[in-house]
């Protein structure tokens, strides 16, 4: 009988999220480069130690002038502290001990919910749960479609957000495509509960809904978001198998095809950017690609969003030239940081990708945008660094709440000016 009691209360106790990859004593340097040398020795470094390049987010795009922050082993951390000190880099740390600001991420611990909310982050179960609900409570506003599965075979839901009534023009807008940005796919979900619990008091809203249509994809790299919850926080890739058995995964970002495997990409398959073998080459961008292709007659927005910088950035990234309506997206992206800054006083840069933060090619934006879809857009959501990927659940709402109003700004523009 107690055994059986013990069991039960297993079974009722909250249940703890034990990842099987762990952080502890391993440090995120911040280090400043001043000149070339200072920018080859770092690159030489990331040759014999294994950094793990958190911004910019990739050993390519560090250049003079550059704050670079990298994740480094518990067991080189004093390696490489020593090699900066010698060769006179300033440098910071962001997190002695990764382990220890992961499990802080989770306000109160990190333990097992029942429930889905919007202000703590939320496992991939309840998220694909939450798309069905919502569908089913607001089935005047939300509809759900399945538009392709992951390498995992793992469903991809969208949810179209809007009042049914005839021809609308159409916003197409993606969360989670990098996996371990989890205030990316949180973000996604205030936006849909926003939408429709705000559409009988908020004018603006009401417009949007009345007269836009919203596509929105909670979480775009599926298996690999399942992946930091179970196995490695850390993970950004998908969970694809390569040519190189001991690494798995393509970055979804450098897999479009647009001018795909020519900058600011890696062909190794162990690479944070790795591009994969071909353009398209990903089943989860095969469905997103061929569902916006099916839909761009109406398509008159996208939104893609990412983590960290506080950027608002607009194509091009594969090249440094400015788009066609270059002034035009400026000013959009200009406003919509100013209405997103005057809640909190939160900063934003903005600009086109390739001289905002790094050139590369294969990005979701740059091909939205060579498609046809003229207002692209793509936020790197907070912090500016002290948090970075592992943002704390007690900032999802700031984030979301002044993120909502630069959205709804690119919206409004969409829906009054764009053609």
């Amino acid at each position: 009988m107690r055994f059986i009691l013990l069991f039960l209360g297993l079974l009722v106790a909250p249940r703890a999220v034990v990842l099987t990859r762990r952080f502890d004593s391993e440090k995120v340097f911040r280090v400043k480069l001043q000149n070339e040398n200072q920018v080859d020795f770092l690159k030489d470094l990331a040759s014999t130690v294994q950094l793990d390049i958190w911004h910019p987010n990739s050993i390519h795009h560090v250049v003079v002038g550059t704050d670079v922050d990298f994740r480094v082993g518990s067991d080189q951390t004093s390696f490489v502290q020593t090699e900066l000190e010698q060769n006179g880099i300033q440098y910071g740390i962001l997190f002695h001990n990764l382990q220890e600001e992961i499990e802080k991420q989770f306000d109160g611990g990190r333990h097992f919910r029942e429930k889905h909310s919007y202000t703590r982050y939320n496992e991939w179960e309840k998220i694909v749960a939450w798309t069905e609900r919502m569908a089913k409570k607001y089935p005047k506003l939300v509809s759900r479609v399945q538009i392709g599965k992951t390498y995992e075979d793992r469903p991809m839901y969208l949810l179209k957000v809007g009042k049914e009534s005839g021809k609308k023009k159409v916003i197409f807008m993606d969360c989670g495509i990098h996996a371990r940005e989890w205030i990316s796919p949180a973000f996604c979900q205030w936006f849909v509960k926003q939408a429709v619990r705000t559409y009988e008091t908020d004018k603006v809203m009401f417009k949007l809904l009345n007269n836009l249509n919203f596509y929105i994809l909670p979480v775009f790299n599926i298996d690999g978001y399942v992946w930091t919850w179970t196995e490695d926080r850390m993970w950004r890739k998908n969970r694809a198998n390569t040519s190189n058995s001991d690494c798995p995964g393509v970055d979804l970002n450098r897999n479009f095809k647009a001018k795909w495997g020519t900058i600011g990409i890696s062909h190794k398959p162990c690479s944070q950017i790795y591009c994969g073998p071909s353009a398209e080459s990903e089943p989860e961008i095969k469905a997103v690609t061929s569902f916006i292709r099916e839909h761009l007659s109406s398509i008159r927005g996208y939104i893609s969003f990412h983590s960290y910088s506080q950027i608002l950035m607009f194509p091009y990234a594969y090249k440094d030239e400015t788009a066609p309506n270059n002034d035009e997206l400026n000013k959009v992206a200009k406003e919509a940081v100013e209405a997103l800054s005057s809640l909190y006083g939160t900063e934003y840069t903005y600009g086109p990708t390739a001289t905002t933060i790094y050139p590369c090619s294969g990005s979701s934006l740059d091909w939205a945008y060579d498609e046809g879809i003229k207002n692209a857009f793509t936020f790197e959501l907070r912090d500016l660094g002290k948090y970075g990927f592992i943002l704390p659940e007690s900032k999802i709402r700031p984030t979301c709440r002044e993120t909502m109003l630069a959205v709804k700004h690119i919206a409004n523009y969409i829906l009054t000016s764009a053609p």
